[in-house]
């Protein structure tokens, strides 16, 4: 079954309220991969966003953002006034996310909506009673952020940092009103998602989830669950994740992110990481684990350290980890991210847990990377991208890469002058022997380089990108469909 789809972020649908929602627009790019051929849409991680704007720092592994809440679809519930959105200041440019926009107007807009839910809504109850293994420590959570300025939980008062039930107890009573709120937007986030997935489906279209490996250290998560991680008596992170130097970064990669305990899992039969795949394969048809050689060794850096240096590589969970996800979770389709340092140990792991790993073309043709990126070491089980939401457009690649690199490009994949280097490897993808070929909807339209999702250890900036109305055409539906017949990738 050769299938094939493409990357487009949720936050990155036109529209006009200020990112991609889960809306009209959404329902056209579902029609629109009909239409082409495709059988995949894989997207970046849907969590709440904090600081940074980053879909891989989120406030909850399983809560889910409520920017991508539709107001249209609310007004045609009757949770808001018709017009009512338009009130709100949703950012100048269509093609830019406005982080800060969305912040201060999307949550004024939203209380408005759960604030005019029944009470007596059956459909709420039942949310809440499902999910409560997460979303009650989520909405008290996100209640005592906001009572506490917006604070990190580990900025917080005692005893609320450390979870007193007395003061919990306080807490919740004393921020009913906003935890009733959290929960709200969650529901409401629910409820257009299951529609949007459901008519995703009945086309014929299968969603591609990301969940990041490890969580945020500003999460409910690590407040709720301290035993889960490596933390010190006063639950403060020991050590943090990250990578080492490379050739791309001389100082490595410091993400901060909580190390997991994992001497603790393996003790619990893995129950969090089995719960938290079981959920993740209820919101998606196939989940993409990001870090995935972080099973086998991961990368520890002193807390407190400003580069990843001093950082050591300590041993992960490995196969112990994959047996309790094969043996309670026999039927889930996982993607495994397996990019970045791949040792004999790795590559044995991805073997092993039978998962298919990721193969980027753009690093097909950099000297500094591995040979294992040429399409001529590809096997079947595998899923070939011309590049990830971290590389740039494979247009701005052209004129970013060494003149050398460029050459290989162009030779190894017979690219004649009258072909776009762009659409070479759009080919090369699409005739290579990877069960299935995601592209990047920049890369199906040619973009430059301001079109790039993330430029990883930069700060700004990032995370913005949004397609331009009008821009997934009948005319590239066309062009794509034919492609995929080309190289019979059709399959469902």
């Amino acid at each position: 079954m050769r299938a094939a789809g493409i990357l487009l972020p949720l936050s990155s649908l036109p529209g006009p309220f200020g990112i991609g929602t889960l809306g009209k627009e959404a329902r056209h790019f579902v029609d629109f991969l009909q239409a082409a051929g495709q059988s995949r849409w894989q997207i970046l991680p849907i969590g709440p966003t904090g600081y940074g704007d980053s879909p891989y720092q989120s406030f909850s592994a399983f809560a889910a953002n409520p920017y991508f809440i539709d107001p249209a679809l609310l007004e045609a519930d009757g949770l808001l006034a018709p017009g009512e959105a338009d009130a709100f200041a949703w950012g100048e440019d269509e093609s830019r996310v406005d982080y800060g926009a969305l912040y201060r107007g999307r949550h004024a807009l939203l209380k408005r909506a759960v604030d005019r839910l029944d009470p007596e809504d059956e459909g709420l109850a039942a949310f809440c009673e499902q999910n409560a293994f997460w979303l009650e420590d989520y909405a008290l959570f996100m209640a005592l952020k906001g009572e506490n300025g917006q604070k990190s939980w580990l900025d917080w008062p005692d005893p609320v940092r450390l979870r007193e039930p007395s003061a919990l107890r306080r807490a919740a009573e004393r921020l009913a009103g906003q935890v009733r709120y959290w929960k709200g937007v969650q529901y409401l986030f629910h409820r257009q998602w299951t529609a949007l997935k459901a008519y995703a489906n009945e086309k014929g279209v299968a969603i591609i989830g990301d969940i990041p490996i490890y969580v945020s250290p500003d999460s409910s998560d690590v407040w709720a669950g301290p035993q889960l991680f490596q933390l010190t008596a006063d639950r403060r992170m020991s050590a943090v994740a990250g990578c080492p130097p490379d050739a791309f970064a001389a100082d490595g990669q410091l993400w901060g992110n909580p190390l997991y305990d994992w001497d603790y899992h393996h003790a619990t039969g893995y129950a969090w990481w089995v719960r938290r795949m079981a959920y993740a394969c209820t919101v998606y048809d196939v989940v993409r684990i990001d870090h995935f050689r972080g099973f086998e060794s991961y990368f520890a850096i002193p807390a407190g350290d400003t580069t990843a240096k001093n950082g050591v590589w300590r041993k992960g969970p490995g196969m112990a980890l994959m047996d309790a996800l094969h043996s309670r979770l026999p039927a889930a389709r996982i993607i495994a991210e397996d990019l970045g340092y791949l040792t004999p140990e790795v590559k044995a792991l991805l073997a092993g847990s039978g998962y298919p790993g990721m193969k980027v073309l753009q690093f097909a043709f950099d000297r500094r990377e591995a040979g294992d990126y040429m399409p001529h070491n590809y096997t079947p089980n595998s899923v070939v991208y011309t590049g990830t939401h971290d590389n740039t457009t494979t247009a701005a690649w052209e004129g970013d890469a060494a003149p050398e690199d460029v050459a290989l490009a162009r030779a190894y994949m017979a690219c004649g002058r009258d072909e776009a280097l762009v659409d070479a490897f759009i080919r090369t993808a699409y005739a290579s022997v990877s069960d299935t070929a995601i592209i990047p909807m920049q890369d199906w339209l040619a973009l430059p380089a301001f079109a790039r999702m993330n430029t990883p250890s930069k700060a700004e900036g990032n995370w913005q990108w949004r397609m331009a109305p009008g821009a997934a055409s009948p005319a590239l539906a066309k062009r794509i469909r034919a492609l995929a017949e080309l190289y019979q990738r059709q399959g469902r």
